[in-house]
């Protein structure tokens, strides 16, 4: 996988730590003996804030694949399938 972009690795940082401060929000909630209901709703938050984070960086390595190969008709098949299969591991 390529190099992540200073931008792109500012706002992943950013959104990691943001996952982190709700991790610790759930464990409170989970010491304090908070509805359970409540503490799903924010694991959904965490888990779809983590599908945003590895669809940037797919999204990412998928534009600067296909730039780095549009030389090669070749390269940029075996940039697409590698990409496909990022996708594919990242969604299961």
């Amino acid at each position: 996988m390529a190099k992540i972009e200073n931008q792109l690795q500012k706002e992943l940082i950013t959104r990691l730590r943001t996952v982190k401060g709700h991790i610790g929000g759930i464990e409170r909630m989970i010491e304090e003996g908070k509805d359970c209901a409540d503490i799903l709703i924010q694991i959904s938050a965490i888990k779809s804030s983590i599908n945003k984070i590895g669809l940037s960086l797919i999204e990412s390595n998928l534009c600067d694949c296909i730039s780095d190969s549009l030389d090669s008709q070749d390269e940029l098949k075996d940039s697409v399938r590698d990409a496909l299969n990022k996708v594919l591991k990242f969604t299961k």
